[in-house]
């Protein structure tokens, strides 16, 4: 569907396979995407008693993610985990209130399997909640970055990829695991000159960046 996060068939295993991963067992923060086919991986982390900040669909709060704390949670995770049961029973924060985060699972379209060159929905909402924790110094190069695929989601071609996107390290499949070692830089943090007029009316978390980078044009 045009816009939105393939959920695939055989997510349940995508997860699970990524839970054999040395880079999740040592995870203790994780930050998720909110999309149905990354679902597992959030009950899974939930289950691993592990912390999870997972982003408010489209950025469109001031404190643009929710904390998901399995000591703390009074509902299922199953329920927890979701984008409803999140906005129900679930803390807004910010960058500010958020620890350092070790593993990032986020969604994609596909993903490019020379350099692990990811395509998402297309309204940049990924790229961005990175951006905005790079720039808080809770995303670092250390941070690792996977995503859950269908096998059909990997591509032998070479990706588009701009100087704003980040790729992943780490892509899992139904059926197997896949390394990356991009070859270019991640994103410093948020981009001002990249910004677009609707992500800033859209996006309030993005105003205070804007401030602290660029004054004159927050001012305009």
């Amino acid at each position: 569907m045009h816009g939105h996060i393939p959920d695939f068939a055989g997510k349940e295993h995508a997860a699970a396979r990524l839970a054999e991963h040395d880079q999740w067992r040592d995870a203790r923060v994780i930050k998720c995407n909110p999309d149905r086919a990354q679902l597992p991986v959030r009950v899974q982390a939930l289950h691993a008693g592990k912390l999870l900040y997972m982003a408010v669909p489209k950025l469109a709060t001031t404190k643009p993610f929710y904390l998901l704390d399995p000591a703390a949670l009074t509902v299922p995770f199953e329920i927890a985990a979701t984008s409803t049961g999140a906005a129900d029973v679930a803390p807004l924060v910010g960058p500010r209130e958020m620890r350092p985060v070790d593993l990032v699972v986020c969604g994609s379209v596909a993903i490019g399997r020379p350099d692990g060159v990811r395509i998402g929905k297309g309204a940049g909402y990924s790229d961005l909640g990175l951006a905005l924790l790079t720039d808080a110094g809770l995303i670092t190069e250390r941070t690792t970055i996977a995503t859950t695929v269908h096998e059909l989601q990997v591509i032998d071609d070479v990706l588009p990829h701009g100087k704003h996107d980040f790729s992943i390290d780490l892509g899992i499949t139904p059926t197997r695991i896949l390394s990356f070692t991009p070859d270019q830089p991640r994103p410093a943090g948020i981009m001002v000159s990249k910004l677009r007029p609707e992500q800033l009316e859209a996006i309030p978390a993005l105003a205070e960046v804007i401030r602290r980078q660029d004054p004159d044009r927050q001012s305009s």
